[in-house]
């Protein structure tokens, strides 16, 4: 989460800089963000107001902050200290009470020192940074020495290495325990639920970690449990049928826990029906189980028998629950936010019953078998919702724009994507709520005109695969996010549009639009991140300049008429991922310079008229596409020696592998529209693919129908976990030159081909030129290979190898190297063997 996003729309502050009222000279308790002891002057606290406060940059041990002796509360929450160590030095503050150090960009190990701060009662280090760890004699002394802790935050801390009992250290007096995405392992003391004060207990995303819930004892004082995104001990599996399938329930002790008010289990792997004992927590406001295989006819069984009142948050959403939805429902009069989505639910409703939800604001109800009506004129009448802000009805049957939309007078977001509405956008809808309407989403439907876009502060608009034609109109100067792809508009692209100086996310893919790009595009890339024109018919030049401090991290022009190259000003975007210019008819050398986008992921410039050698000047200080993945030149004229050089330092996936990901795609995240994906088209075994979506963890490496000629290098993969035996279409490879698979734990007969000449190192392989005879041999059993302390049965076999090797040379093999330099990485087990 970014700062300034937190700061300013999350937690409501107006973040600025504090510390510019710090003024030489003058008195230092008028500062804003100090407090003073009114009796003898000492600064005592440099509390709330300092945390977003824009403080930027390196963090010195050496600081003048460390000469306040007197402090009892430090808060540099949501500032940004650009990877510096937490300083041992925070130790001194021996009178501290109250340290929040979160969302920093402290890197490093938290210091042992932290543990000398005795008097602590509250201690934040939650979301520092990913890569941010604590060791265990650090955390040992911190859960012995804080004797008077009742709020501990670490969240996101990496914990690989504790043993979680230490937990059972702290003070009894804890009232917070929160230890979000941690990555602890093995088992969660079940005793931690003795602690007498401990109000709030936060174990979400620790995937590894164990907990046994089986019995939940009455007189628990929890309010607030959290164990969303983690497994559970194999003590809640059950049987249930006679084909012996195990799911995994909810217990019933759970229904003791009735001081509970915050109950989040979501992205859990939960199965069966929800228990009737929910029934019991009369005070529960917030109930989370969305993201499960929760089943049954009715909500929790027999929802009538669900008696609280109290509840305003329920989030069943992602599950199989199934049946008509309960008139009892409407019964929960406090809910502000309803979310069924993508269920099996079924039946006709009338709109008007959510009337008796006075305070609701948010209703998702999408992806349902559900159809919503308001038959009568009375019935819109008495439609009073005047909280509702977002409504999700998308995949919910409608054949047009809802008539209760006109009653819904604060509405701010709206999905009606995936129906079956048609014609025109109505005129009813475009006149009302044209200051509060944020969000609208009424992609995939069958709208085939578009008038005007009276919306004077939308922010997302989706109008993608649609059927509507003519003049691409543009929407409000406060548009951030913009889908257009997958229509018919072939008209001209306004210059206007680039008023919109807060646009992040431009989607045109997938139209006919037969112009040349607004050259201001390159100007307005001081606020986009992605820029998608693929599959159009744009001709002329790319933006010949893109500004200073560019943002973009995808820019696809694929699949149009450009002819002009590419200027060296798109290095201005520094950050940039993803760069597609296949499919063009672009004329020009390799852009070598490319290479010092240091966060270049995927290249791709397939199919165009370049050409030249791609031999790399050794003088040549670039960083090679370090962190490149898709390397995609094929079908152009290049010729001359194969860029070994480049490949070679393909190192990405290796890194990649060692640290781990965030997130299984390449994306960028918009916080009002959620993950968008990037896309990618591919050639597989000589069929062309439109990717919808790139993994982060795919190595494609594509050369061919070039011209390249000279020496082969030879292709080395000794002294790794081959297994299996070597395939014979190895040998149809004329242009492999040499191969080397020694050490390795391969079996079977040996092809016979002019490339192969090292084998040794590996007992199982048979024939010439090893001695044994493969009449006698023994295969060996299945290979077991150990990665991350589990033990896999599936052998990494050969398939990867052949990726590809027609038409021309196709580093499909690079993909190979590249794993098998690493061992065997489950990921690519997946893909190979599925």
């Amino acid at each position: 989460m970014l700062p300034a996003l937190y700061c300013d729309e999350i937690a409501g502050l107006k973040s600025y800089p504090k510390t510019n009222s710090w003024k030489e000279g003058t008195d230092c308790c008028s500062w804003d963000g100090v407090s003073c002891d009114h009796l003898n002057a000492h600064v005592i606290a440099l509390c709330s107001k300092l945390s977003c406060s824009w403080l930027f940059g390196n963090f010195p041990s050496n600081t003048s902050l460390f000469l306040l002796p007197h402090l009892q509360k430090l808060n540099l929450a949501f500032n940004n200290f650009n990877h510096s160590k937490i300083p041992s030095e925070f130790g001194r503050f021996t009178g501290l009470h109250y340290l929040n150090l979160s969302h920093t960009g402290f890197v490093g190990v938290v210091p042992s020192q932290v543990s000398h701060l005795s008097k602590l009662v509250s201690l934040d280090l939650s979301w520092i940074d990913e890569q941010l760890t604590i060791d265990k004699y650090a955390l040992e002394g911190l859960v012995h020495n804080l004797t008077e802790l009742r709020h501990l935050f670490l969240d996101g801390i990496d914990m690989f290495s504790i043993n979680p009992h230490v937990f059972m250290n702290l003070s009894s007096s804890l009232r917070s325990l929160s230890l979000d995405s941690c990555d602890l392992q093995g088992k969660f003391p079940k005793n931690i639920f003795d602690f007498p004060n401990l109000n709030l207990l936060n174990l979400r995303g620790n995937r590894n970690l164990n907990l046994d819930l089986l019995k939940f004892d009455r007189g628990s004082n929890l309010e607030h449990l959290d164990l969303s995104r983690m497994s559970f001990s194999t003590e809640w599996i059950n049987s249930i049928d006679n084909l012996g399938l195990k799911v995994l329930r909810l217990p019933e002790s759970i229904g003791n826990l009735v001081s509970l008010k915050f109950l989040d289990l979501s992205h859990s792997n939960l199965s069966g029906p929800i228990p009737r004992s929910l029934g019991n927590l009369l005070q529960l406001t917030h109930l989370d189980l969305g993201w499960n295989k929760l089943s049954g006819q009715i909500l929790f069984g027999h929802i009538k028998e669900f008696q609280s009142k109290s509840l305003e948050y329920l989030y069943l959403k992602n599950n199989k629950l199934q049946g008509p939805l309960p008139s009892s429902i409407f019964q929960l009069l406090n809910l502000t936010s309803l979310s069924l989505s993508s269920n099996n639910l079924t039946g006709v409703r009338e709109f008007s019953m959510f009337s008796n939800l006075p305070n609701l604001e948010l209703l998702d109800l999408s992806y349902n078998s559900l159809s919503l009506t308001s038959n009568s004129t009375s019935s819109v009448n008495h439609i009073i919702l005047p909280n509702l802000t977002d409504l999700s009805l998308s995949s919910c049957n409608l054949s047009e724009f809802p008539q209760f939309l006109k009653e819904l007078k604060s509405l701010r977001g709206l999905d009606l994507s995936y129906n079956r509405i048609e014609c025109k956008i109505p005129r009813w809808m475009q006149e009302v709520r044209n200051d509060s309407l944020r969000y609208l989403n009424v992609s995939h439907n069958s709208l085939t005109k578009v008038e005007q876009f009276p919306w004077k502060n939308i922010g997302t608009l989706d109008l993608s695969f649609n059927l509507i034609v003519g003049n691409l109109l543009i929407p409000a100067s406060t548009i951030n996010v913009f889908f257009v792809s997958n229509n018919n508009f072939n008209g001209e692209v306004s210059t206007l549009i680039c008023n919109a100086s807060a646009l992040r996310i431009l989607d045109f893919s997938h139209n006919n639009l037969s112009v040349t790009i607004p050259q201001c595009f390159g100007n307005l890339s001081n606020s986009l991140e992605f820029l998608n024109l693929k599959k159009n018919k744009f001709y002329g030049t790319i933006p010949p300049t893109f500004a200073k401090g560019c943002q973009l991290s995808n820019l696809n022009l694929n699949g149009n008429l450009l002819k002009e190259p590419l200027t060296p000003s798109i290095l201005n975007c520094r950050g940039m991922e993803v760069l597609d210019l296949g499919n063009n008819k672009i004329n020009d050398t390799f852009l070598h310079w490319l290479g010092s986008l240091s966060f270049l992921q995927v290249l791709v410039l397939k199919s165009n008229h370049m050409h030249g050698s791609l031999r790399v000047n050794s003088s040549n200080s670039s960083p090679f596409f370090s962190k490149i993945q898709i390397f995609d030149l094929s079908s152009n004229y290049f010729s001359g020696p194969l860029p070994v050089t480049y490949i070679n330092s393909f190192k990405a996936i290796i890194n990649l592998e060692k640290k781990g990901i965030a997130r299984p795609y390449m994306g960028v995240q918009d916080y009002t529209s959620g993950f968008y994906a990037y896309s990618i088209g591919i050639i597989m075994e000589g069929q062309y693919m439109e990717l919808v979506k790139i993994f982060t963890m795919w190595m494609i490496s594509d050369l061919s129908n070039n011209q390249f000629e000279g020496e082969i290098p030879k292709l080395d993969l000794s002294s790794n976990r081959l297994s299996r035996t070597i395939p014979n279409r190895l040998v149809d490879l004329a242009f492999l030159s040499s191969l080397s698979v020694s050490e390795n734990q391969l079996h079977g007969q040996i092809p016979q081909g002019k490339q192969f000449y090292s084998y040794e190192g590996n007992k199982g392989l048979c024939g010439f030129p090893v001695s044994k005879d493969c009449n006698i041999i023994e295969l060996p059993p299945p290979n077991v290979l150990e990665k991350d302390g589990s033990k896999s049965n599936i052998a990494f076999g050969w398939k990867v190898v052949l990726i590809s090797y027609g038409c021309g040379v196709v580093f499909g093999m690079a993909v190979g190297y590249v794993a098998f330099q690493i061992g065997k990485p489950k990921w690519f087990v997946n893909l190979v063997e599925n």
